[in-house]
């Protein structure tokens, strides 16, 4: 049986990382409900407003406690956020399908299919940031 320690090193991005999306979430589906349910904006509206939110925290803390992003100097954490940003842009359009196709036009209750697209665009999220937004440099050989 592998110890705490083990399957920490072993998950040690993912934990973080599914702890900080449980608040990113939240961050999301707390303004797109202030959004629609309170303010009365229709559901798009409040699905981008929400959806801009979210992903500012979500590059804060992704950045800085889940990926330990190594990106040093303005041209790299450039490249980066511009990364990270059109990451999300592009699974946005997967939120707003959703959102769209299930509560527009099917008319499914809304909350329920925002907490549902939200946990995809996590697990694309995830990938993404992991494998091309936050990958670690490869060590430099030795000369």
């Amino acid at each position: 049986m592998k110890s705490f320690h083990e399957l920490y090193e072993k998950y040690k991005d993912l934990i973080p990382y599914a702890i900080f999306g449980v608040f990113t979430t939240v961050v999301n589906m707390v303004v797109y409900w202030l959004c629609s349910h309170v303010f009365g904006m229709p559901t798009l509206v409040a699905t981008l407003i929400a959806w801009f939110l979210a992903v500012f925290f979500a590059y804060v803390t992704n950045r800085r406690w889940v990926f330990h992003s190594e990106a040093e100097g303005a041209r790299e954490i450039l490249r980066e956020a511009v990364s990270f940003y059109a990451a999300r842009i592009a699974t946005e359009g997967i939120d707003l399908l959703c959102m769209y196709v299930f509560v527009d036009c099917l008319h499914f209750n809304d909350v329920v299919i925002k907490f549902l697209a939200n946990v995809l665009v996590i697990i694309v999220n995830y990938v993404l940031s992991k494998l091309v937004i936050f990958k670690k440099k490869k060590p430099k050989e030795a000369e």
